[in-house]
């Protein structure tokens, strides 16, 4: 008798679900786990707190909905308390397990801790599908060491590439194992109410790929998605996407489908366009590793860096001079979301207004997006610092031309209060002294 083990991460879901097909193939009895880390709970080195409620309410959904849909199957899911090295370590060493399926993760410390397990269990099989991306790194005609220095290149090279079709979900699994381990416990149903406008996990992901795709909408994405506002203006999948309730290959499989039906134009191609964006930053991610995390990130020598608690802490509030920024942080700090022309604008004045290091950046909206990806994210940063894969060296943005551009009669500031902050930026220098008011 074969047991194996499904380590589920960043991809909640059983449809379109390789690993799970091949652990119904090779193993006769199997564990499914999902590592419900603690680092949520901890504050980081950048003053941040791990994980919002709206993106922990998220997860907590995500989780609720796949332990429904291994029920059906015949499994459940384990849930640990500990953090995957911790959990997989204890696991395999109480249990018989002979294979571990899994699907690759870009992340620094998944793949480290992936490389510590490999080593530390020799006589265990790790099977690694890839359930996150369009591509598997054997299609590419470069080895993902070597990935193209901008998104630029990356695209003309793959958008011609064959993409395989979603699978479909699994018909049964293996014979659940039933054991008892501190910190290691079978989901219990939660009936968890949102704290934002997502519902986490498969069953929301599939209505909203249904909801969108039934409309006309898509025919309209690129004229719209620079909005700062507004659920239809973009297609919202990125959350499900962050999650792994929805896979890319369901998406594109359902906008070939619309461009089959409807017609295809310049928007439908900038659906694809992005899912190839969020792509590159996976690969991205994979390929740099720990410099995602760097100061200089990919560029030779660091830019000058700084640290202004008190500019940091509000910009995170929504409390500096520029008003288009505060409403977009305050719409982040409430919902969990901000469209992508908003990150742009806050990222740029954080880093080139304000100061401030640009991973702090990143790790405020790692705890406050819904939709966080560790490639998407802290690439999206070093892009708009000049520190990762953009040529031109950084974006920084006119707020004032962007506030024209984007919210002319200022009625996403008026929504979100934008036009309500300090008028005084600092009371403190750098080094904690206090400033006299300039009023």
């Amino acid at each position: 008798m074969k047991m194996g083990l499904v380590w589920f991460g960043n991809d909640l879901r059983c449809a379109d679900q390789k690993m799970l097909w091949r652990a119904a193939q090779e193993v006769d009895q199997l564990v499914c786990v999902f590592c419900d880390a603690p680092e949520y709970k901890r504050p980081t080195r950048y003053a941040t707190q791990g994980m919002s409620a709206q993106r922990r309410t998220f997860l907590l959904q995500g989780l609720d909905n796949l332990a429904q849909e291994l029920e059906g199957l015949g499994q459940m899911l384990y849930v640990s308390q500990l953090d995957p090295l911790n959990s997989l370590t204890l696991i395999l060493n109480e249990l018989p397990i002979s294979h571990v399926f899994l699907n690759h993760d870009a992340g620094w410390n998944e793949q480290t801790s992936l490389r510590r397990l490999a080593k530390t269990f020799s006589d265990v099989h790790f099977h690694i599908d890839h359930g996150q991306t369009l591509f598997e790194p054997w299609q590419f005609p470069f080895a993902v060491a070597d990935l193209p220095s901008s998104f630029s290149k990356f695209r003309r090279i793959v958008e011609t590439m064959d993409i395989a079709e979603p699978i479909p979900k699994v018909r049964e699994l293996p014979t659940a194992v039933a054991f008892s381990l501190a910190q290691v416990a079978p989901w219990q149903a939660q009936s968890i109410s949102s704290q934002g406008p997502f519902v986490g996990g498969e069953e929301a992901a599939k209505q909203q790929l249904t909801d969108y795709f039934t409309t006309d909408l898509p025919k309209h994405y690129k004229e719209v998605r620079n909005a700062l506002s507004g659920w239809e203006n973009s297609t919202k999948f990125s959350a499900w996407l962050a999650q792994g309730s929805l896979s890319p290959r369901q998406i594109l499989a359902s906008l070939r489908q619309y461009e089959a039906d409807r017609g295809a134009n310049e928007s439908t191609y900038w659906i694809f366009f992005e899912l190839l964006w969020r792509e590159y930053f996976h690969w991205y991610a994979a390929c740099y590793g720990k410099h995602l995390f760097m100061p200089n990130g990919l560029a030779k020598h660091a830019p000058k860096l700084s640290y202004y608690p008190e500019r940091f802490r509000k910009w995170c509030q929504g409390n500096t001079p520029y008003p288009i920024v505060n409403a977009c942080m305050k719409q982040l700090n409430q919902t969990g979301f901000m469209s992508n022309r908003g990150r742009q604008l806050v990222a740029s004045c954080l880093i080139y207004e304000l100061g401030v290091d640009w991973r702090y950046g990143a790790a405020y909206f790692e705890q406050q997006l819904v939709d966080y990806d560790v490639g998407s994210n802290w690439g999206n940063w070093q892009y708009i610092a000049g520190v990762g894969a953009d040529p031109r060296g950084g974006r920084r943005f006119n707020l004032d031309k962007q506030t024209e551009q984007y919210d002319p009669d200022g009625a996403f500031i008026r929504q979100w209060q934008g036009d309500e902050f300090d008028r005084q930026l600092d009371s403190v220098d750098a080094a904690d002294w206090p400033l006299y008011p300039t009023s």
